[in-house]
């Protein structure tokens, strides 16, 4: 069964920082694409990064020079580092696998691709 799982999130003031995991299993981690997405109330779902089976990594330009995602294959698992963090960074993240046949996207569809964790809250306030 396949399980994602991510941790990491809090409140957090303005300027602070983050790192965020997902904790993957049921499937080989190192073959698969993976990405995060986050929900901010009455937004909608925001593509934040994503990154490759072999590593290529690629950023929304809302958190380009502030976020930056990595894998490490041993542990199955991903993070997201953020710096300086916004108020308009709060959200639900989520971490989103590539499942085998799903069209090779840089960018998440929807929530009907891929599977999805149950995410994690981070809140940027004074």
């Amino acid at each position: 069964e396949v399980q994602l799982v991510e941790s990491g999130g809090d409140l957090v003031q303005p300027g602070g920082s983050l790192r965020l995991s997902c904790a993957a299993e049921g499937f080989t981690f190192s073959d698969t694409r993976m990405y995060w997405v986050r929900e901010a109330p009455g937004k909608g779902l925001e593509w934040v990064s994503t990154i490759t089976s072999g590593g290529t990594t690629y950023y929304a330009d809302s958190v380009k020079g502030r976020f930056t995602v990595s894998r490490d294959n041993a542990m199955n698992t991903m993070y997201l580092q953020m710096i300086n963090l916004k108020v308009e960074d709060t959200a639900a993240y989520y971490c989103v696998r590539r499942r085998p046949g799903d069209a090779l996207r840089m960018v998440p569809s929807g929530r009907t691709f891929g599977d999805w964790g149950q995410g994690t809250q981070v809140t940027v306030s004074s």
